[in-house]
């Protein structure tokens, strides 16, 4: 039987001109109306320990971390996206790896794991995405913490018989989710950039999961849910907040 990354493309990240245009597809959230709330939760939460960022990519999160006064390291499959974070100003200060955030251990002794954007939903099978929660807490000395940032799956706006569901249509940016597989919880988001009469299409395969299936994940682990807020200012998370922010602990025995 054909693995399920078979049947799909690799990882856009993989591809060295999605790397080298990464920065400028997601530029709104380099934002410091973005940016700013995020640093200031996790370096809150990291309460002066030394912090692992999975899936670091091009630093937009690990080099203002860095500058706020953090100890970050970052492991990110993807050499041409790390390929872009070196060659950023301060990024030297950085211990960075190359390796998969479901096995790749870096430290023991972390305050802080941390991953941002959705990216759990790169790990297109549900044991891999239950890796990495047991390689977060590998990582974290006892009452260290995990963090995840993630959209909430969006399938009770579909119609009966539809699959897909726009999630922005401007001048520049035209972007679609297709959930392709229910069962193994498969979309497609499907983004075309458009600039002037030129675009550019891109569609990145993701397994998109619920919150509460995380927080088994995270309990498989060893660890316990500690907050869930509906985004990075602490928000609270309701039955309408389209993405959470979700802190679990690992206990102090």
């Amino acid at each position: 039987m054909a693995s399920l990354d078979s049947a799909y493309p690799p990882d856009e990240h993989l591809d060295p001109a999605v790397a080298e245009a990464y920065d400028d597809s997601v530029a709104e959230r380099f934002s410091a109306e973005d940016v700013g709330p995020t640093v200031a939760v996790l370096t809150e939460l990291a309460a002066g320990g030394s912090v692992v960022e999975f899936a670091v990519g091009t630093g937009r999160i690990a080099l203002p971390l860095h500058a706020a006064g953090v100890d970050v390291q970052g492991i990110d499959f993807s050499e041409p996206m790390l390929a872009q974070l070196r060659s950023k100003p301060g990024a030297e200060a950085i211990k960075l790896s190359q390796g998969d955030m479901t096995s790749t251990q870096v430290c023991a002794d972390a305050s802080l794991v941390y991953l941002v954007f959705n990216t759990i939903t790169n790990l297109r099978t549900q044991a891999l995405q239950t890796a990495c929660f047991a390689n977060a807490a590998a990582h974290l000395a006892p009452g260290g913490r995990f963090v995840v940032e993630n959209g909430v799956p969006k399938l009770h706006r579909l119609s009966p018989g539809e699959t897909i569901i726009p999630f922005d249509v401007s001048p520049e940016h035209l972007g679609f989710e297709e959930y392709v597989d229910l069962v193994k919880q498969i979309s497609v988001s499907h983004h075309y950039y458009i600039d002037g009469d030129r675009a550019r299409t891109l569609a990145g395969v993701f397994r998109y999961v619920w919150p509460s299936e995380l927080d088994l994940m995270a309990q498989l682990a060893g660890m316990e849910l500690e907050h869930r807020w509906s985004n990075w200012r602490r928000e609270p998370f309701t039955g309408d907040s389209p993405s959470h922010v979700s802190v679990w602990r690992k206990p102090v025995k």
